[in-house]
């Protein structure tokens, strides 16, 4: 069975990878000094907190980071969800900016977004800001992306010169055999950046915990992967003329499955209705039933705190964009929400993981690692926000970045000559 589905998946990426080259930036012509420029792959394990480095299982993840750099913890942004944090780091915007403000969020022109709704993530219209791959592609570089949110939709009418769209089911050795197949092409063609993404972690976190035994399984066998690919640029000879950057969109808590609450029980479904769930959860009052919904949600409750959008705590930069429901409410480091009727089909005991806690939390801490040709060796930088990460990515590409949140001078971990410092 194993045998016959990565024989699928290989012929799966054949056919898609021929079937996506649509940009029509893919013929460009490169110029001299671009054909030089290392290529730069961002590579996302999501899920992947901080402290899981340092437990001795993972020696690849490990040796990327001794011969690069690293920081201390990378800090998501608010609220520390997936689609949100993916997309801040190739934007460099908040999502309270670039418009993807949850997984779930709704639009009163656009109707209603979720991961599982594939015509609103594929519907530009949702993606604000400027991401790395269009900036490029409007510059004649080539892209290539694998699985990153936003990639799926022509942003401002770009899409990268390569795309997959997302399958949960193909193999990680899949994965970073296509990517690396994409970095081997000639410099007429390979990509100037491209993305990786794992999601592995993520799923076994959520489904037993951060610290259980399948929790560690995957932290492995992200490990490996990260392994094939170190040791597939080094047999294709690409170890000096590829930048990795790896990092994680957010980090992982236990929530013990006694500790959800229903979102009925916040409020009465007639008063206010749940636009999104678990610990980030937001309400949208009914027509006539503000004050009471106010009255019944704002403040601090056993378990969370709820706000009006406008008040919310000013370190989490989030509020403005329309997108963002009228009440927000925090659950507490430990505790989810989610509906009755969902409540109903988990487990009734044992442990879950979830992320969407307060960004400066310790167990949302994401990683930020990165090696090669641009990149200091033996360097440990602060802890620094994930919207730093897009002005390091643009100035690794070569191209002016876009008006973004993110302050890149900080981060220190350029060669000097590349951090426009001597």
């Amino acid at each position: 069975m194993h045998r016959i589905r990565v024989a699928a998946a290989a012929a799966f990426i054949a056919l898609v990878a021929i079937g996506c080259q649509s940009s029509p930036t893919s013929t460009a012509v490169v110029d001299a000094a671009a054909a030089t420029r290392p290529s730069v792959l961002l590579v996302s394990i999501d899920g992947f907190r901080a402290d899981y480095l340092g437990r001795g299982i993972t020696p690849n993840i490990d040796r990327l980071a001794a011969d690069g750099a690293r920081a201390r913890w990378l800090e998501p942004s608010y609220p520390s969800l997936t689609f949100p944090n993916h997309y801040s780091i190739v934007t460099g915007l908040r999502p309270d900016r670039h418009g993807i403000v949850n997984n779930t969020m709704e639009d009163p022109a656009l109707g209603a977004f979720s991961l599982g709704r594939r015509e609103a993530v594929g519907d530009g219209r949702w993606w604000g800001g400027e991401p790395v791959w269009v900036t490029a592609e409007n510059a004649g570089l080539p892209t290539a992306t694998l699985f990153w949110p936003g990639s799926e939709a022509a942003i401002g009418g770009v899409r990268p010169t390569r795309w997959l769209p997302y399958d949960g089911d193909l193999p990680d050795a899949s994965r970073v055999d296509t990517v690396l197949g994409w970095l081997s092409e000639p410099d007429t063609t390979r990509p100037r950046f491209a993305t990786l993404y794992f999601d592995a972690l993520d799923h076994a976190g959520h489904d037993a915990g951060p610290d259980s035994p399948e929790a560690t399984s995957a932290i492995v066998a992200m490990d490996a992967a990260i392994g094939r690919l170190l040791d597939g640029l080094e047999v294709r000879g690409l170890q000096d003329r590829v930048d990795i950057v790896l990092v994680s969109d957010h980090g992982m808590a236990e929530v013990p499955a006694t500790q959800v609450i229903a979102s009925e029980d916040m409020v009465d479904p007639a008063v206010a209705r749940a636009v999104s769930g678990g610990p980030a959860l937001g309400f949208e009052p009914l027509p006539g039933q503000v004050a009471q919904a106010e009255a019944k949600l704002l403040g601090t409750h056993p378990h969370y705190a709820c706000w009006r959008k406008h008040e919310l705590p000013p370190q989490w930069h989030y509020g403005k964009h329309p997108r963002v429901p009228a009440i927000i409410c925090q659950m507490d480091e430990g505790w989810s929400t989610a509906s009755r009727e969902r409540i109903a089909r988990w487990p009734r005991s044992g442990v879950r993981g979830a992320h969407g806690f307060d960004p400066a939390l310790p167990s949302m801490r994401a990683i930020f690692i990165a090696r090669g040709p641009s990149i200091r060796d033996g360097v440990v930088v602060p802890a620094f926000d994930n919207v730093d990460v897009y002005p390091l990515l643009m100035r690794l590409v070569g191209l002016p970045a876009a008006s973004n949140d993110g302050d890149g001078d900080a981060l220190g971990v350029l060669e000097p000559g590349l951090d426009g410092h001597p």
